[in-house]
């Protein structure tokens, strides 16, 4: 089975194959038809490829002119909640959740009498997107669902990010995360309602992350 202190063979292919699930996230586009079956128009980051995406983060958290035009053209302004998309890390975490978690966002949130901006897919985006998206859209709280860094043979799990009113040099201590939604993991549908229920808190309080354990506590 081995040569020498090596690994043994099927435990090195097994990791081969698990290693190329995660490559294949990482460099997957996100369905076209998915979004558009969703009625999500698509802008991108600073990022141009994913190359350039995985070696400067940076550039993930800023939008290109581009978007910043088309986010004042088609989205609507000063909602409660805007809901955005990013591909993230994987790309394949995005087709898995978003057909079931969406709905129940947005089911939820008329529930709750919120209004809910325009959603909109972000290509080559990381968590500290909304910031930048903000700026332009005004919203009281942004929720950023994003596919979370994939690992061996685990691609398809995605995480919500959420910000109360997040400005230019709003940080991590700024946001609250749902993380590890998948099937197997945190269900899509029950992930979507604690979403609806921690942005009902957050407006509430009128902060999030750190402040908004404090105002609980």
């Amino acid at each position: 089975g081995r040569s020498g202190p090596r690994p043994r063979t099927a435990a090195l292919l097994l990791f081969q194959a698990d290693h190329g699930l995660t490559q294949d996230a990482l460099m997957r586009a996100v369905d076209p038809g998915l979004l558009e079956r969703l009625g999500l128009f698509s802008v991108a980051s600073q990022a141009p490829d994913r190359q350039t995406y995985l070696k400067r983060p940076d550039l993930g958290r800023r939008l290109t002119e581009e978007a910043k035009a088309l986010l004042r053209e088609r989205c609507a302004k000063n909602p409660d909640v805007q809901v955005f998309v990013g591909d993230g890390l994987s790309g394949a975490a995005i087709e898995h959740n978003l057909e079931k978690i969406l709905p129940v966002l947005q089911q939820g949130l008329a529930s709750a009498g919120l209004s809910m901006g325009t959603p909109v897919f972000v290509r080559n985006a990381r968590v500290g997107l909304p910031n930048d998206v903000n700026a332009i859209v005004d919203a009281h709280v942004c929720a950023l669902l994003i596919g979370e860094r994939p690992g061996l043979a685990r691609a398809e799990s995605m995480s919500i990010s959420l910000g109360y009113r997040p400005q230019p040099d709003s940080t991590d201590a700024h946001r609250d995360a749902i993380c590890n939604i998948y099937e197997g993991g945190l269900n899509p549908l029950e992930a979507g309602a604690h979403a609806v229920q921690l942005i009902q808190r957050m407006i509430a309080a009128q902060t999030s992350g750190v402040g908004l354990k404090q105002a609980a506590g």
